[in-house]
């Protein structure tokens, strides 16, 4: 089986340059977007082609393009500041772990810690024989969690060695979907094997594992508070698993492109999802209402290519809740919660394709990149 990212013509039926430039740090995205955005169409925002001060991205400043079609710059390239690379390759996955930290996993096989406000790589660890693909860690949690082509999952330690201290072998095929309890006592996996597994973090025993057909594993993340895990699927579908049993307690109605990335709300109420796409056809990001699970609530449409990741940004005083997404057109857009308007377009020319989002807090976003190591927005 391909490990490339296919569409699925049938779905299940429903029920209930690589060497990487530094961590670059810009000014807040939040803050450009209560301050310089006036608010626009979902349907109607601009894209602009807009690049770095210089080439070669040694230090990187951000744009912001606001609605009435005028250019913002939201830092200046002086404020930046240059660290060593964190990874030498493509970075695939970015997480929050502690107030200032982050956790993030590269096409170099490595994962890395790092002082997001810094930039200062801090811990690297090794033991991947291929590509990191996830890396995940539960909040204020001093584990962190990797998966990886090589069809492993790796739990490591923050202040230990810098080789894994658990082993989660069982997957068939690349390990593409990882979520860990708030306790950080239990883990789920998914694979583009078309399973889904639960694990015993301290043990390393696999406590449970479902299969269902054509459900090719893109994404994981374990609802706040609850036993149950989001996920979404090459199947073009979003389910809800209990995590008790490792059965899927809904499925929500089927898209029309793969399902590529979800997140939850940090009340538990909602979860996003977002979809693959090209041309402007498709690449949205959809949201559901995890109480009410008769069908979306409503969509996030604006980019151009398939969007890679979606994460509900914390609540900030006098900000309304609001999501962001990423995409492989190289843009990060903002959106407001409940009306579905973009608020602000960050374009991020030659950084390839955005592949990861994460919300530290109410006023910093990061965006882990193809060309560009990691953003700091």
């Amino acid at each position: 089986m391909q490990e490339n990212l296919q569409e699925n013509s049938e779905t299940q039926d429903k029920a209930p340059p690589f060497l990487q430039p530094p961590l670059v740090s810009g000014s807040s995205l939040r803050a450009a977007v209560q301050t310089d955005v006036m608010p626009e169409d979902a349907r109607g925002g601009r894209e602009w082609p807009l690049t770095s001060p210089t080439s070669s991205f040694p230090l990187l400043s951000l744009f912001l393009c606001r609605a009435d079609g005028s250019v913002g710059q939201t830092g200046p390239a002086s404020a930046s500041q240059e660290h060593s690379p964190a990874h030498t390759d493509a970075v695939t996955s970015v997480a929050a772990l502690q107030p200032d930290l982050c956790v993030s996993g590269g096409r170099d096989k490595s994962v890395a810690v790092s002082s997001w406000r810094s930039g200062a790589a801090l811990r690297r660890f090794t033991g991947h024989e291929r590509e990191v693909t996830k890396v995940t860690s539960a909040l204020d949690s001093n584990r962190v969690f990797s998966a990886s082509r090589d069809k492993t999952v790796m739990m490591w330690e923050l202040h230990g060695t810098s080789g894994p201290s658990q082993h989660f072998p069982g997957h068939d095929l690349v390990v593409t979907g990882l979520a860990v309890s708030p306790d950080a006592s239990q883990l789920c996996t998914g694979s583009r094997d078309n399973t889904v597994c639960k694990w015993d973090t301290e043990t390393g025993e696999c406590l449970g594992r479902a299969v269902i057909s054509r459900n090719l594993v893109t994404h994981l993340c374990w609802v706040p508070g609850e036993p149950y895990v989001i996920q979404t699927s090459e199947d073009k579908t979003t389910r809800v698993w209990d995590s008790r049993e490792l059965q899927v307690a809904h499925t929500f109605p089927a898209k029309q492109h793969i399902q590529t990335c979800c997140d939850v709300s940090q009340d538990g109420r909602y979860c996003l999802s977002s979809s693959s796409g090209s041309a402007g056809h498709g690449a949205e990001a959809t949201l559901w209402d995890l109480r009410q699970t008769r069908g979306r609530v409503c969509e996030y449409k604006g980019h151009f290519q398939t969007t890679t990741a979606c994460v509900f940004l914390p609540r900030g005083p006098a900000l309304a809740p609001s999501i962001a997404t990423s995409s492989s057109d190289s843009t990060v857009k903002v959106w407001d919660q409940d009306t579905a308007a973009c608020l602000a377009t960050l374009c991020l020319e030659g950084s390839g394709s955005l592949a990861s989002l994460a919300a530290c807090d109410s006023s910093t976003l990061l965006c882990a990149s193809s060309n560009s190591g990691i953003h700091v927005l």
